[in-house]
C-alpha cells in the first residue's frame, strides 16, 4: 500500500503548487469584477436514451468516477453490467447482461460488430478507457440494423473524435499489483474539413503475486501495445471516417517458478496479435427530410497461440463486415430506414494434446433488412422491424423486433419489446480458456443457437423537496430455442459442449433509483434479482456461476468549483450455483455445492487542475477474495486440476494512482 501513501502525500501537496493557475480558481476571482450570475451544471454521467430502445448512454463522467483502464473495468459504477473473469490463469473476463455470459451481448465500436470469435475471450482488454468518448449500453434486443445477434443487448463503443478540439492528452496508472500504465490521444486538424488522431495505449504486468499460497500467479503478467490511427473528413453533404488498428498483447501465467522444486511447471503463454481496419461514408441527399445512404464495413485478422500445460491452441481468424444504409423521415413522424448486409468469419484453427481436432470454420451471411419507425412528438415511439439472412451453415432465418416508448407526461415512461436473435458458435475459439482445466474437453456438433426476448421497463421522474427522484423498474424473460450449453455436471472428468436439450430461460427484474441529496452529491442504488436456469444432463438446474442477486450503492460528490471529486461504490453479488463436486486425490471435495454472497467496496479521490487531474483509489476495499480459485493446484497434470471454478475476485485489496495530463493545441 505504500503507493497509496505516497499518492495521497503528493495530492495533498498538489494545491500548494498549483496556486492561482488554476482555471477554476481564477474564474472565481473574475467573478467580483462582473455583475453577471454564473449557473454551472454538472453533466449526468450516465443518462437514459429517449428511443424505443432501453438504452443507457455512459459517458466520460461517469468513466472518470473509477480507473477505468479498459472497457471492462468501465462497468464498476453500473448496475445493469457484470464484468467477472473466466478463469484464473488467463484473465480472459466476461460481462453477464440479464444473468447470461457475454457471448450473447453483441460488441460493436461506432455502430459495427467488432471483437468476434477469437478476440471475444479477451475483447474487454482491448479498449483502453481512455479512448473511450461513450458506451450505450442496450438491454434486450436492439434494432434489426445492427443485425442478427445480441439476444440479451448490445454495447456500442464510441471512440474520441478527430474533429473534437485540438490537443494532447497523456494518462499514466499504476497499482499496488505491480500494473503500469500509460495512455496518450492526440488530435490535429489539418484544416477546416480534414483531421486526424493517433491513440496509444501501452501496459505491463511485471508482478508474480501469488497471495493464497497455491503456487500460481492469481492473475497473469500481461504486455500489450494498441495503437490506432483515425481520421474525419467532412463537407456540406458528405462524412467520411476511416481508420487502422494494431494490438500486439503477451500474456503469462501459471505456476511461479520459485514455487517448483520438482517435476515439470505448468505454464500458460499466449500471443495475441490483432489487425483492423474500417470506414464509414455518409452522403446526405436532403437534409430537410434526413435522407442520406451510408457504406459502412470493417476488416480485422485476430492471430492467437496458446500453450495451456502441454496443449497447444493456434487460431486464425479473418473477419470483414459490410453494410449499405439507406435512411428518410417522410414525415416528422415516419421514418424509414433499410440496408444490406454481408459479413464472413473464416477461422483456421490447430489443436495438439487433446484428443479431438480443431475444425477450420467458415461462414458467409448476406442480409437484408427494412425498419418503421413512428413518432408522436415526445409522447409515443413505434419501431418495427425485420430482417432476413441467408447463413452458408444454417440457411435462412427471419429475425422480427419490434420496441415501444409511451410517454404520456414528464413524469413517467413505459418501454415493451419483443422479438427474436440467432447467434453462430465457435465453441473452441470462445472458449479457449477452457483448456487450462484437466478435464477432457468435448465439443459436440453445435447448431445455431436462436432465442425470444420479452421485455417490459417503467421509469419515474419524481419531484421531491425540490429535485428530481429518477426511478426505473424493469424486467427481461430470455427463453433460448437452441443453446451451446456447457456443462460441468454430467461427467466430472468432461467440460462437455453440447446442444441444449431441453428447457432454458432467464427471468431478470431490476430495480434502480437516482437522487442529488443536496448539490453536488448524487446517489444510486439498485437491486437486481436473476432467475436463470438451463437443462443439465436432462435436469433443469440453475445458470452455473451465476449470482442470485445483485446490490448497488454509489455515491458522488463534486465540490462547488469542481476541484475536487470524491466516489465511492459498494457492489453486492449474491450467491449462487456450483457444479456438482468430485473428490480430490486427497481425499477432500473439490468445492461446497454453492458459492457465498460477498461485498466489493471502491473508492475514489481526485483533484482537478487546469490542464491536468490526479486521481488516487481503491478497488475491493473489503479485502475479499476467493480463497480457491484454482482446483487441486498441487496436481496440475492430473484430471481434477480446474482453473475455471471462478466466482469470485482472486485478489484483495488493491490500491491505484493516476494522473492525466492535458497539454493542449498542438
Amino acid at each position: 500500500m505504500k503507493y497509496v501513501f505516497t499518492g495521497i502525500a503528493i495530492m495533498l501537496g498538489l494545491p500548494v503548487f498549483g496556486g492561482t493557475n488554476d482555471s477554476l480558481q481564477a474564474d472565481t476571482m473574475k467573478l467580483h469584477h462582473i455583475s453577471d450570475v454564473t449557473i454551472t451544471a454538472r453533466r449526468a454521467g450516465t443518462s437514459r436514451m429517449s428511443g424505443a430502445v432501453n438504452s443507457l448512454k455512459i459517458n466520460r463522467e461517469e468513466l472518470f468516477k473509477a480507473a477505468c483502464c479498459n472497457l471492462g473495468e468501465s462497468f464498476t459504477t453500473n448496475p445493469s453490467v457484470d464484468v467477472n473473469y473466466s478463469d484464473a490463469t488467463t484473465g480472459a473476463k466476461q460481462i453477464k447482461l440479464l444473468g447470461l455470459s457475454g457471448t450473447y451481448v453483441q460488441m460493436m465500436t461506432e455502430n459495427m460488430p467488432n471483437f468476434r470469435g477469437a478476440a471475444l475471450p479477451y475483447s474487454l482488454d482491448y479498449i483502453p478507457g481512455t479512448w473511450i468518448n461513450s458506451i450505450q449500453v442496450s438491454k434486450g434486443l436492439s434494432s434489426v440494423r445492427n443485425g442478427y445477434e445480441g439476444i440479451t443487448g448490445q454495447i456500442d463503443v464510441e471512440y474520441l473524435k478527430p474533429d473534437a478540439d485540438e490537443g494532447l492528452t497523456l494518462n499514466m496508472y499504476g497499482n499496488t499489483l505491480s500494473r503500469q500504465e500509460f495512455n496518450a490521444d492526440a488530435n490535429i486538424h489539418v484544416n477546416k474539413k480534414v483531421s486526424t488522431e493517433l491513440l496509444v495505449h501501452q501496459q505491463k504486468n511485471f508482478g508474480h503475486h501469488d497471495d493464497n499460497h497455491d503456487g500460481f500467479l492469481d492473475n497473469p503478467n500481461v504486455k500489450q501495445w494498441n495503437i490506432q490511427n483515425r481520421w474525419k473528413v467532412k463537407s456540406d453533404n458528405n462524412i467520411f471516417h476511416a481508420g487502422i488498428g494494431i494490438i500486439k498483447e503477451e500474456r503469462e501465467g501459471g505456476q511461479i517458478n520459485h514455487s517448483m522444486d520438482l517435476g515439470r511447471i505448468y505454464n500458460i503463454d499466449m500471443t495475441n496479435n490483432r489487425y483492423e481496419g474500417y470506414l464509414k461514408n455518409a452522403f446526405i441527399l436532403d437534409k430537410s427530410h434526413g435522407t442520406n445512404i451510408a457504406l459502412m464495413g470493417n476488416v480485422s485478422m485476430h492471430q492467437s497461440d496458446a500453450l495451456y500445460g502441454d496443449k497447444n491452441y493456434t487460431v486464425n481468424q479473418k473477419n470483414a463486415f459490410a453494410q449499405i444504409m439507406f435512411e428518410t423521415n417522410f414525415t416528422p413522424s415516419h421514418n424509414l430506414s433499410v440496408g444490406l448486409s454481408l459479413n464472413h468469419d473464416y477461422l483456421s484453427q490447430r489443436l495438439t494434446n487433446v484428443g479431438f481436432n480443431a475444425q477450420n470454420e467458415k461462414e458467409t451471411t448476406p442480409g437484408v433488412y427494412a425498419q418503421y419507425t413512428y413518432s408522436l412528438s415526445t409522447k409515443l415511439v413505434a419501431m418495427a422491424g425485420i430482417r432476413a439472412d441467408h447463413s452458408s451453415m444454417f440457411g435462412t432465418f427471419i429475425t422480427p423486433r419490434f420496441h415501444l416508448r409511451f410517454a404520456p407526461n414528464d413524469v413517467v415512461s413505459f418501454r415493451l419489446s419483443a422479438g427474436k436473435g440467432y447467434r453462430t458458435v465457435h465453441a473452441l475459439a470462445e472458449n479457449n480458456y477452457l483448456l487450462a482445466s484437466g478435464r477432457q474437453l468435448v465439443i459436440g456438433d453445435l447448431g445455431q443457437e436462436s432465442a425470444w426476448n420479452y421485455s417490459a421497463s417503467s421509469s419515474f421522474n419524481i419531484p421531491l423537496l425540490g429535485k428530481n427522484l429518477k426511478l426505473n423498474a424493469e424486467y427481461y424473460y430470455t427463453r433460448f430455442g437452441n443453446q451451446a450449453v456447457i456443462d460441468y455436471d454430467s461427467n466430472p472428468t468432461q467440460i462437455r459442449i453440447e446442444n441444449l436439450s431441453g428447457k432454458s430461460y432467464s427471468n431478470t427484474f431490476q430495480i434502480d433509483a437516482s437522487y442529488p441529496l443536496f448539490t453536488g452529491l448524487e446517489l444510486t442504488a439498485a437491486y437486481r434479482i436473476n432467475d436463470v436456469k438451463t437443462t443439465y444432463n436432462n435436469t433443469l438446474m440453475e445458470k452455473l456461476l451465476t449470482s442470485k442477486y445483485k446490490g448497488l450503492l454509489t455515491a458522488s460528490y463534486k465540490t462547488p468549483l469542481g476541484i475536487w471529486q470524491f466516489d465511492a461504490t459498494l457492489q453486492l453479488n449474491g450467491g449462487g450455483r456450483m457444479p456438482k463436486p468430485y473428490q480430490l486425490s486427497n481425499g477432500n471435495m473439490s468445492w461446497e455445492e454453492r458459492f457465498h454472497p460477498y461485498e466489493q467496496l471502491s473508492a475514489q479521490v481526485t483533484r482537478w487542475f487546469r490542464h491536468f487531474s490526479v486521481y488516487i483509489g481503491g478497488e475491493n476495499l473489503t479485502g475479499f477474495r476467493q480463497k480457491q480459485t484454482i482446483i487441486d493446484a498441487e496436481n496440475p497434470w492430473s484430471k481434477t486440476f480446474d482453473p475455471t471454478m471462478v466466482w469470485g475476485p482472486s485478489h484483495g485489496a488493491v490500491g491505484y494512482l493516476g494522473i492525466r495530463v492535458n497539454i493542449g493545441r498542438l
